[in-house]
């Protein structure tokens, strides 16, 4: 029986992982987690915030998907869009899921990621 998500596995082309790293730590906030080192000669970086994690593996001829994405739950939405828009990174706002603000940026490798957070019963 399948009890949780462990982690969502993203590509980005090889030699990418130092803007990698900036993206996932400086802009998202997220924390890099230590690959075993057998993964580590691959290349590539894993991330975690919470209990969520993001595997970045390297990729020859990698192209990034228009529509595939991990979504991330966050807090304080607008305020970390702002974040993301003062260090750069794009925000796309998307107001077509019912009962959530939703935004959407991309990292420097070009993957699609959305961030969400529910609407609090009585807010806009």
């Amino acid at each position: 029986m399948i009890t949780a998500l462990d982690h969502v596995q993203l590509a980005a082309p090889p030699g990418t992982e130092d803007a990698l790293r900036a993206y996932y730590t400086g802009v998202l906030g997220m924390t890099e987690v230590p690959k075993p080192p057998v993964l580590a000669a691959r290349g590539g970086c894993w991330f975690q915030a919470g209990t969520a994690q993001l595997h970045l593996g390297a990729e020859e001829g990698f192209t990034p998907s228009r529509k595939a994405h991990p979504a991330l739950r966050v807090t304080g939405i607008h305020a970390y869009a702002q974040r993301l828009t003062e260090r750069g990174a794009p925000v796309t706002w998307d107001h077509d899921l019912p009962g959530h603000h939703r935004f959407y940026s991309r990292d420097p490798a070009g993957n699609r990621i959305e961030f969400l957070e529910p609407h609090t019963p009585g807010t806009p």
